[in-house]
């Protein structure tokens, strides 16, 4: 039950953005088997003056840098993360083209007790 946020600059097509989303859906089915139609994805899109990135860590990000803010239940191991990582980077290179470079990824682990999906009911 993964929740994704992807923030990035303004200005870039609808089909570049869903493109976007179907990735992240397709890496999350590859990597972390989640079920079919677990589809809990938003963008966000900010003006230039306020959206900045820079190359801190050795990587050289461009304008078209994408943050991806991802919240899973705590039971995704280390590895499993590892090879989200790496599937993100691949499916968004393929399509709609996003340089490795760009992708820039963050996993927050809650537990499931921190999780209502509906109906004010804690997941169980």
């Amino acid at each position: 039950m993964p929740l994704i946020h992807v923030y990035m600059r303004a200005g870039k097509p609808a089909a570049y953005r869903q493109a976007i989303l179907d990735g992240l859906y397709r890496a999350l089915r590859d990597s972390l088997d989640v079920p079919e139609g677990d589809h809990f994805m938003t963008i966000t899109e900010h003006l230039a003056s306020d959206f900045r990135t820079g190359g801190a860590y050795g990587v050289l990000r461009s304008e078209d840098v994408i943050y991806i803010d991802i919240t899973v239940f705590n039971t995704r191991t280390a590895a499993q993360k590892a090879t989200l990582f790496r599937r993100i980077v691949e499916v968004l290179n393929e399509k709609p083209g996003v340089r490795p470079e760009d992708v820039f990824i963050v996993v927050h682990d809650a537990p499931k007790e921190n999780w209502s999906v509906g109906n004010g009911l804690a997941v169980a």
